[in-house]
């Protein structure tokens, strides 16, 4: 097994994403070899902001209720009836109930997959390299709210410590000055008020004591290209110890 297939695996037991078996494979091999027990406990301190940071989202109310008539419809159209002896149509109730048990079963499975994998190729795309900086950002009162880890494309993932009180039509936005004299660069919006990964194009590497930080702007972004709103924090750049 390669190393990247390993953290693949490893991101999918994270997740619950991972069979049974490979959930049973992978704890056995960290039980062996403490280098894969430190990557596994590396993975669940990566992925622990989005349990602290993301909303619920429970499905709609009555969900299920709704969709099982259009799944006992199609699973009726797509099997021919069977007729009794005296040429009268039988059907397999119990047949159909299991076939909407396994209908339910594979579209929970599926949606869960689809959002879980949206955050494993997001943030193992990313882990998969080192950062090359990383800051910290501290509020007016010097408490931290966010940490920044920039690659050397200048992909770029914030993670944030705390819930922002973000004003009601605006966003935040997260800026950074590669060049001490030069202007503020705008990394992307977080526009949600969550961790996110930014990527932005045809900066220079990121650097030690490369300013960063996240300020409230209007919906959209700010107007002029140049931070406008109040500051939720800022800090310098440091390259990590490796």
């Amino acid at each position: 097994m390669t190393d990247r297939s390993l953290d693949l695996l490893i991101d999918e037991v994270v997740l619950g994403l991972a069979s049974d078996a490979e959930t049973a494979r992978l704890e056995d091999l960290a039980a062996r070899d403490p280098d894969i027990a430190m990557r596994l406990a590396r993975a669940r301190d990566r992925f622990a902001p989005l349990d602290e940071t993301a909303d619920d989202l429970p499905l709609p109310e009555h969900f299920w209720e709704r969709l099982e008539p259009r799944l006992s419809k199609s699973e009726d159209k797509s099997q021919a009836p069977a007729s009794d002896s005296s040429g009268g149509d039988v059907i397999d109730l119990e047949a159909v109930r299991a076939r909407l048990s396994r209908w339910r079963s594979a579209a929970m499975g599926g949606i869960a997959a689809s959002l879980l994998l949206a955050f494993v190729l997001g943030w193992t795309l990313f882990s998969t390299v080192d950062p090359l900086v990383v800051a910290v950002l501290l509020d007016d009162s010097g408490e931290a709210i966010a940490l920044v880890e920039s690659g050397p494309d200048n992909t770029t993932r914030v993670t944030l410590l705390e819930r922002p009180d973000v004003p009601a039509g605006e966003v935040m936005q997260v800026w950074t000055k590669p060049e001490d004299d030069g202007p503020p660069v705008s990394l992307g919006l977080l526009s949600t008020g969550l961790s996110g990964i930014l990527s932005v194009e045809g900066l220079p590497e990121p650097h030690p004591s490369q300013l960063y930080e996240i300020t409230f702007e209007p919906a959209g972004g700010s107007p002029t290209n140049l931070p406008t709103g109040p500051i939720l924090g800022k800090g310098l750049a440091k390259a990590p110890v490796t």
